[in-house]
């Protein structure tokens, strides 16, 4: 459920992040079979770390993620895990991207975090529109009517 306060044993929460994050070089890599397999490999990484993607999208050239995230787990430990974890997963399927990357590092070093207050609904619609405004400024002709991330139709 989204923007619900969820429980613990002894703590009642609503931790919600706005997080992206991009390949190393920023390079326009994310689409296709790729992109498939990075979408699956976030979701599961988020499921088996508790942690609800709330809204996702993924751009040619970065990661877009409204997600909730329990307390007793800081941003700086669920996006290292799922940097690291994801890029050896994306290297064990892809193997060929080893040569382009070095190191199995996929993801560049940084990444951009703001937490969500009454400003939800603005940050969802941002993700929402991600795709179309850079596929817009590229030109590319690719539009998808289901949000790979929550499974649900598009607006």
């Amino acid at each position: 459920m989204k923007n619900e306060v969820k429980h613990t044993a002894h703590s009642s929460y609503r931790c919600e992040y706005h997080l992206v994050f991009a390949p190393k070089y920023r390079r326009k890599i994310i689409y296709k079979e790729l992109r498939r397999d990075i979408i699956e490999i976030i979701k599961k990484l988020c499921k088996e770390m508790k942690v609800e993607i709330i809204e996702g999208e993924a751009c040619p050239d970065h990661i877009h993620l409204l997600v909730s995230i329990p307390p007793y787990m800081s941003i700086a430990q669920f996006v290292g895990t799922l940097k690291s974890k994801s890029a050896l997963m994306i290297f064990d399927r892809h193997a060929n991207l080893k040569y382009k990357y070095g190191n199995r590092n996929f993801w560049c070093r940084g990444y951009f975090v703001d937490t969500v207050g009454k400003n939800e609904k603005m940050i969802q619609e941002y993700i929402r529109n991600q795709l179309e405004e850079d596929l817009a400024s590229d030109q590319i002709s690719l539009k998808e009517y289901m949000d790979p991330f929550t499974g649900s139709k598009r607006k």
